[in-house]
């Protein structure tokens, strides 16, 4: 609970630090961008991963959370706003609101960018929950994000528009965003081979087996996000924990 206190938020600068993400949000992200153009030269790649992962790490990282770790934290919440995602926003040049923030201050700090944040919605832990079950249903991942570790401010709802997923992903410049404690696994007695976990899988990670007519999981690729639960009619998939599969990634 400390991790999401008004108490940690007002310490350590860390509402100057989110001030001076939001407001130079764009200006970073096409830096990123440009560097992103020479990921494929590897002595850059390997120097940009380790400089800007460690950095990250120490500043603004997320994590991949199921549906239902979701609404845990958000029963946690004293402020849940919906916002507009800065991400789709410069990537599409269309308004989305697909992200939630969570803190005691959060509307003071967005409310000075009416450009990102105009059309904020102030929500309670239901109405919350209600949205992210439709976000799940439509295969955007859950994340929660850190605002200068380790204050967690903000829970996103990604796909391939998402420029943390363009950066660590698409091109393998960065880590910032890690896998959930969990990881998918496929009932093949349940599964029919329908192929419909696949589309809504954010990561490539769920293959089909001609042989066998069922679906499978490369767990190596597997973030554990568990939106693939939700295109299954029969149940056939569930997650377990990451720890019963120990030479995984995080």
């Amino acid at each position: 609970m400390q991790n999401y206190s008004q108490e940690l938020w007002e310490q350590d600068g860390r509402a100057r630090y989110t001030d001076k993400f939001i407001s130079r949000f764009e200006e970073s992200a096409k830096a990123l961008s440009r560097i992103d153009r020479v990921s494929n030269v590897p002595i850059i790649n390997r120097l940009v991963r380790s400089m800007v992962t460690r950095m990250e790490k120490e500043y603004h990282w997320g994590q991949v959370l199921p549906i239902e770790d979701v609404e845990f934290v958000l029963d946690l919440q004293d402020s849940i706003v919906l916002l507009p995602c800065p991400c789709r926003k410069m990537t599409t040049g269309r308004e989305a609101r697909y992200c939630i923030g969570l803190g005691i201050n959060i509307t003071n700090v967005c409310g000075r960018y009416p450009d990102y944040f105009e059309s904020m919605e102030l929500l309670e832990p239901d109405d919350a929950k209600r949205i992210l079950s439709t976000f799940d249903k439509e295969g955007l991942l859950h994340s929660i994000w850190t605002f200068k570790t380790p204050y967690i401010g903000a829970i996103c709802n990604c796909d391939q528009d998402c420029m943390a997923y363009r950066l660590q992903v698409k091109s393998g410049l960065m880590q910032m965003m890690f896998r959930s404690e969990y990881v998918g696994s496929i009932n093949w007695d349940m599964c029919t081979g329908c192929k419909k976990c696949i589309k809504n899988c954010q990561f490539g990670a769920i293959l089909y087996s001609i042989t066998n007519t069922k679906a499978v999981i490369d767990k190596s690729l597997c973030y554990g996000c568990g939106v693939c639960r939700t295109a299954c009619d029969h149940n056939a998939i569930e997650l377990v924990p990451r720890t019963v599969h120990a030479d995984l990634p995080w």
